[in-house]
């Protein structure tokens, strides 16, 4: 449910907005509140709640707190703004500001947990395969993401250069998009974008599917990058984008990552094996010469 409120936020009226912030800040509290306390906290009308739970694909008030609960139950986790990050950690361990490391490290820890089992509970089975089958039969491939999206990006790409397909990961938004414009029928892109909104991404992503090319979107549901897409993973995590963010959503989108290689690699079958020990076997020589050239008294040591 926090996922959710994250998810519309953008796209409801701007009393319902209210709502969507305080119930992100303080989704403790309003499990405990009636709707005429809500509203009267918040300041808007009991009509904007009810509205603003029908936003969030609920039946009635009863509904969102019971939802919005079993987040809380399930260790959906918020960092307080009372973790503050700064230098080394003080003599007794602590992290300046009077956080201990340990609870600093235990909170992202489970931030990150809770994510990936969120996204593993909303992953979409078919849409894995329908991917998957995309990027399989793919004559090539291109990868693109900017900023941390752009990192992810970059990981699944070698994973999938490893698996011997014509592959690159294009990071610098100028490049991806003239190159987006050479693509054709039959060429893939994976795009990542964790909102899904990023200019520059979807106007490359245009320019591939208007040259024929499938697109396999790492995204935000519901978002103009998911629509453009021929299929989306999709990861509606409740990120914070300030300093204290750990981030999680990368996490998601380079397991997403992980499933799609995977799979590909499991539809190449015994071809794949092959080429994997040819591979494997020309490194490990690759690796002894290397290591028999450094030896005292061969020609050419330095």
């Amino acid at each position: 449910m926090l996922a959710r409120i994250a998810a519309v936020r953008d796209q409801i009226r701007p009393s319902e907005r209210k709502l969507a912030d305080y119930a992100m800040a303080h989704p403790g509290d309003v499990i405990n509140l009636s709707m005429a306390e809500l509203a009267d906290r918040v300041g808007v009308s009991e009509p904007t709640v009810a509205r603003f739970c029908a936003a969030l694909g609920c039946r009635g008030f009863r509904e969102f707190k019971i939802k919005l609960a079993q987040d809380i139950a399930g260790g959906m986790p918020f960092l307080h703004q009372d973790l503050s990050v700064g230098g080394e950690l003080d003599a007794d361990g602590t992290v300046p500001g009077g956080v201990p490391g340990a609870v600093l490290a235990g909170k992202l820890f489970d931030r990150t947990i809770a994510t990936l089992m969120q996204v593993r509970n909303n992953l979409s089975a078919d849409a894995v395969d329908r991917a998957a089958d995309v990027l399989a039969a793919a004559r090539r491939i291109e990868f693109y993401g900017s900023g941390n999206s752009g990192t992810v990006a970059e990981d699944i790409q070698r994973k999938f250069f490893r698996l011997g397909m014509p592959t690159v990961a294009y990071t610098d938004s100028h490049v991806y998009f003239a190159s987006a414009l050479t693509l054709a029928k039959g060429d893939a892109v994976v795009a990542v974008s964790s909102t899904g909104r990023t200019r520059d991404i979807l106007d490359a992503v245009q320019n591939a599917r208007k040259a024929g090319a499938d697109v396999v979107a790492l995204t935000r549901s519901g978002s103009p990058l998911a629509d453009m897409a021929t299929v989306s993973l999709v990861a509606d995590v409740a990120d914070d984008f300030d300093i204290h963010s750990p981030m999680t959503v990368r996490i998601a989108h380079l397991v997403l990552g992980d499933i799609l290689s995977i799979a590909v690699a499991l539809r190449m079958g015994d071809t794949l094996q092959e080429r994997l020990k040819r591979h494997d076997r020309a490194v490990d020589a690759h690796v002894s010469e290397g290591a028999s050239a450094t030896l005292p008294g061969r020609q050419g040591d330095s």
